[in-house]
């Protein structure tokens, strides 16, 4: 039997889905059984070894009596549709600026 949590079970939403980058800032607020869940989650799923060696060293620290810090829940910018998060649609970029000999309807302008 696969005693693996579910899912659905774990402290962080989206939790395959985060980049490795930022899981030590979403974990920080995990106290120990949270993130020992999250070790055996990541050992019966991905099995992904620099994740499972920022777990561990999370666990490690708790263990050793590091205190669980910040918020439950941080947002998550790179998850698409986090609640805060621009979506594609929002987000503009630069102004396009007329080509470097001039805009030929701009009288303004010279041209060369």
């Amino acid at each position: 039997m696969n005693d693996s949590p579910l899912h659905q079970d774990l402290p962080l939403p989206d939790y395959d889905h985060l980049p490795v980058g930022t899981l030590p800032t979403r974990i920080t607020g995990l106290d120990e059984a949270e993130v020992a869940q999250l070790v055996a989650y990541e050992k019966a799923h991905g099995n992904r070894l620099p994740i499972l060696q920022v777990l561990e060293q999370r666990l490690r620290n708790l263990q050793d009596g590091a205190e669980p810090s910040g918020s439950k829940n941080p947002p998550t910018p790179e998850v698409q549709g986090s609640p805060g998060t621009p979506q594609a649609s929002e987000v503009t970029g630069p102004p396009v600026n007329p080509p470097s000999q001039g805009d030929p309807t701009n009288p303004a302008q010279p041209r060369t």
